[in-house]
């Protein structure tokens, strides 16, 4: 499956209709949502290491790739609501740790390195 389609399809499941206002209860609760399901997809894995020495099984996979999809689906949903294509924001991703890679600015701080 590709982003976009991804995107388009997720959209099926937003109560809120997307609108490109920060301030719209939509925006806000998908900015939330994103930041509780990565917070539950750390928890998950710390509980791996924690508890199981880091040895991951079938079932650790799968509920963290529900997790995990679970963030997707909110990411989708803000760059919807900002009218950004999810292969736009995935593509730029990678031209941005390219350019990295090539200036040797993998490693270090900063938005702009």
């Amino acid at each position: 499956m590709k982003f976009d389609e991804y995107q388009e399809l997720a959209a099926k499941y937003d109560f809120f209709e997307a609108t490109e206002d920060a301030n719209q209860v939509g925006f806000l609760e998908k900015v939330l949502g994103l930041v509780g399901e990565a917070g539950e997809t750390a928890d998950k894995i710390k509980k791996l290491i924690r508890d199981k020495n880091g040895v991951v099984n079938d079932e650790d996979r799968a509920a963290v790739a529900k997790e995990l999809g679970d963030t997707l689906w909110y990411l989708a949903g803000i760059s919807r609501y900002l009218n950004v294509p999810l292969s736009e924001v995935a593509q730029g991703n990678l031209d941005k740790l390219e350019s990295r890679l090539q200036r040797d600015k993998l490693h270090g701080e900063g938005d702009e390195r």
